[in-house]
């Protein structure tokens, strides 16, 4: 598949995470007496994830996350060329999703981002749990480990086949419920960059740690995944020319 359309998977994968997953958080966590809460809002980034990666995993890989990139990278599932292009094209995609999402929010008398926090991520008097730095820290390296591990596991080719994308996003489901008292989840520096953009202040000051704990957590996983199961897990050579051999030779054209 060529690069700009893998590129194309990327950006509509991380802007529906961001718009489905912080929209709900932004307008549908606390509406009065219907509100969905921290399972609601847990429930929809995992689905944002699920249903873009069983629509564009196969063309893109379906990352929708500078972490993932990375991590894959460093597990080598991911060619070095490719991760800025997808970084760049996933941070993009995240702001684009939250612009759509500030258009929609104004759409309600009084909203301001700032005083809302738009489903940014944070610290210390920003936790929604009220959390200090080295909580949120430890949080987002441990559960975006995790993640990849969950990742790398279930894409690797000795995994039941067509589960993977069910595995992630129900595992991205459970770090939301995990996290989101901590630092509102992030795992995803891409979904923090949008909408700290739209508040800005505290949430681009605490910013740093939303970027740097994922990529550490993703590297964590990426470089360790091979360790834990013996190789990196994408299939062998011998399996791949298996599978060639074994598949139907193509359909010559009849002659006119």
């Amino acid at each position: 598949m060529s690069l700009p359309r893998r590129l194309g998977a990327e950006f509509i994968g991380t802007f529906w995470l961001v718009l489905g997953g912080c929209g709900s958080a932004v307008l549908a966590a606390t509406f009065p007496g219907t509100g969905i809460g921290f399972l609601g809002v847990a429930l929809a980034f995992g689905l944002t994830v699920l249903t873009m990666a069983y629509a564009f995993g196969h063309i893109s890989g379906g990352h929708f996350n500078p972490a993932v990139t990375v991590g894959l990278w460093l597990g080598r599932r991911t060619p070095g060329r490719d991760v800025l292009p997808y970084i760049v094209t996933q941070v993009v995609a995240a702001i684009a999703g939250s612009a759509v999402l500030w258009v929609i929010a104004n759409g309600k008398a009084g909203f301001d981002a700032s005083e809302s926090g738009f489903a940014a991520n944070g610290y210390g008097s920003h936790s929604p749990g009220g959390y200090d730095l080295t909580a949120a820290i430890v949080t987002e390296v441990v559960m975006t480990a995790a993640f990849l591990m969950v990742i790398l596991g279930a894409t690797d080719w000795r995994s039941p086949k067509g589960m993977g994308p069910l595995a992630i996003g129900l595992c991205l489901t459970l770090i939301h419920l995990i996290s989101i008292p901590v630092t509102n989840t992030s795992v995803n520096p891409a979904r923090s960059t949008g909408p700290a953009l739209f508040v800005g202040g505290w949430a681009l000051a605490q910013l740093w740690v939303f970027w740097l704990a994922p990529l550490v957590g993703a590297a964590i996983a990426g470089a360790g995944y091979r360790y834990v199961v013996g190789d990196d897990g994408s299939a062998p050579v011998a399996a791949v020319a298996q599978d060639t051999a074994t598949a139907p030779p193509p359909k010559r054209p009849r002659g006119r």
